[in-house]
């Protein structure tokens, strides 16, 4: 039974907690077997400067020049998910936006298929459409967005894999929430005009989040406070975020890191150009342009995100004033949580999969393990 070590300069553990300095890391068989005091590394220690628990990102929609739309394939998941690494990204949810059609069934398909084969870094499928609201379409093809129906139900309740959907709950029929809950389906309000009333609904039906809180969403009013208002207000409910210093103010980020302890978490909506060498790609027939780390189609619409989660990271604690304990937290522990595998992901502890992000004392992204096996060794 082999073992690795990893000398820590300085340890985060994902509770939020003030991080801990010259840790050893024990790893066997996947698994962190142990967390002790070490001043110095022992031979045949791997030293970093920063250890984390591995970043999961829960929306990331192509890198490395590959667009799950446009493939969605193992392959094409395996290549995203190998892109997302740079960024410090251990696990990822592929992302599938609306389509027209159903080509969203393909995408179930694909990673179905990865999990089988115990594809590294891939934990399930976000499906972010096609049931929005056509009052928010943001850059997704307005003529492909529509309510659900019974087939589509029919398909997601025999899905048979971890799922997250984005939808909007004003647009669904009776029971469909309720419906897509009892499968195990973890249910996100985004693309939605819906009341904060309407979302209390939800919750009721089994809502749990909200995708990229204030995109694609009325902003709060005085009488209206809207999704934005109850996600910043709601006991459980936990969201999104793009922190990629285009998509909100840095005050915008700071009031829901502030109002949202413990229920935000950092998303990449990455694109094909993260991780790439693209610098202009059509999605879907919009042409889409990266220009100062910002992708906008024709009419200046926010096109995804050009971001790794190690610079989201940064953006929080930079612009947003997050103490970087609690920026880790978002990038980890957080998501995995939202996927309920807080008992396995999100925490650096004796017991916990060996996923681990390594970065440099300016928290850049220097690496890491998915399961035990460095992200060198996974391309």
């Amino acid at each position: 039974m082999s073992t690795q070590l990893i000398h820590a300069e300085t340890l985060y553990d994902g509770t939020g907690a003030a991080p801990r300095h010259d840790c050893l890391v024990e790893v066997t068989e996947g698994r962190i077997t142990g967390v002790t005091a070490a001043s110095t590394p022992p031979r045949g220690a791997l030293h970093v400067e920063v250890a984390s628990p591995g970043f999961i990102d829960l929306q990331i929609n192509g890198a490395a020049d590959v667009q799950f739309n446009d493939s969605p394939t193992p392959e094409a998941a395996a290549r995203i998910a190998a892109g997302a690494r740079r960024g410090g990204t251990a696990h990822i949810l592929p992302t599938f936006i609306t389509a027209p059609g159903d080509g969203w069934h393909g995408a179930i398909a694909a990673i179905r298929q990865a999990l089988e084969a115990r594809s590294p870094g891939i934990l399930g499928l976000h499906l972010e459409g096609p049931f929005l609201s056509p009052e928010k379409p943001g850059i997704h093809p307005a003529g492909a967005i529509r309510p659900l129906a019974e087939p589509d139900l029919a398909v997601l309740e025999r899905a048979g894999l971890p799922l997250l959907l984005t939808l909007a709950p004003e647009e669904q029929p009776a029971g469909a929430l309720r419906r897509l809950a009892r499968a195990g389906i973890t249910l996100f309000a985004g693309h939605s005009a819906a009341s904060a009333a309407r979302i209390d609904a939800a919750v009721a039906e089994g809502l749990t989040g909200v995708t990229h809180l204030w995109n694609a969403m009325p902003p709060p009013q005085g009488r209206a406070p809207g999704i934005v208002g109850r996600a910043l207000t709601h006991p459980t409910l936990c969201a999104g975020i793009i922190a990629d210093g285009h998509h909100l103010d840095p005050l915008n980020l700071a009031l829901a890191a502030r109002m949202m302890d413990g229920r935000l978490f950092l998303v990449s909506d990455a694109m094909r150009s993260y991780a790439g060498t693209e610098t202009h790609f059509d999605l879907m027939g919009v042409p889409v342009t990266l220009e100062d780390g910002r992708l906008t189609g024709p009419d200046g619409t926010l096109a995804g995100a050009h971001l790794g989660l190690d610079e989201a990271v940064r953006v929080m604690v930079s612009q947003a004033g997050v103490p970087t304990e609690a920026a880790i937290a978002m990038a980890s522990a957080v998501p995995a949580r939202v996927m309920g595998l807080e008992h396995e992901l999100g925490r650096v502890a004796p017991g916990y999969r060996a996923s681990l992000t390594f970065l440099t004392r300016d928290l850049h992204a220097a690496g890491g393990l998915v399961d035990g096996v460095p992200f060198a060794e996974l391309g």
